[in-house]
């Protein structure tokens, strides 16, 4: 029996709007073209790992009480994905607003809503799971509580540090695989030095 990959974390639902350009400071631009799509580091990461096959996948993920649970659900279910949900009366379901410029350029405010609500005792059972899969849009207590229960579970910890900032030693010391990119990594290491001063 294979084991299977559990994701802790972050589901948004993205707003894009397309514009000649990212507005400057106060500046108004108009779009041409609005959407919406299923997005969160998170929930992201589960729909890449389900698709890429081979072992199960699933999600621990907190969404409000609204229709913008909705359409993050269907897709990481049609990607899948099984879902262990937290549900928040309080909060509603994350989202991002991204203004996407002709030029490939963006500008993204996410506001977490549900994120926030992730906790330490909401990480279901790591019984036959081999990797948990981590990221940075949830409160770092509570990745760092999840990254430290799988460590002594003996489950493999993957995180990719995103957004970037800088992360407590504890949460490094329990994590087997680190994903960044160089901003993330001169965030980490606290150094603006370049690629080989951060990893000295």
């Amino acid at each position: 029996m294979s084991r299977s990959v559990l994701v802790a974390g972050s589901a948004n639902l993205d707003f894009v709007v397309r514009a000649s350009h990212v507005p400057a400071p106060g500046e108004t631009v108009l779009g041409r073209g609005f959407a919406t799509f299923p997005g969160g580091k998170g929930a992201n990461q589960a729909v890449a790992a389900a698709r890429a096959g081979g072992v199960p996948v699933r999600m621990l993920l907190a969404l409000g009480q609204d229709a913008s649970a909705a359409p993050i659900e269907d897709s990481l279910r049609s990607a899948g994905v099984q879902l262990h949900v937290v549900r928040s009366d309080s909060e509603p379901t994350g989202c991002a607003f991204i203004c996407l410029s002709d030029d490939a350029e963006n500008a993204i405010t996410v506001a977490p809503g549900a994120n926030n609500a992730l906790r330490d005792e909401h990480l279901p059972s790591l019984a036959g799971v081999s990797h948990l899969l981590l990221q940075l849009e949830t409160p770092i207590d509570t990745v760092t509580a999840h990254a430290r229960r799988a460590r002594a579970a003996g489950v493999k910890v993957v995180l990719n540090a995103a957004p970037a900032r800088s992360l407590p030693a504890e949460l490094l010391d329990a994590t087997d695989i680190l994903v960044v990119n160089e901003g993330e990594l001169a965030a980490i290491a606290g150094t603006n030095d370049g690629v080989e001063a951060a990893l000295a």
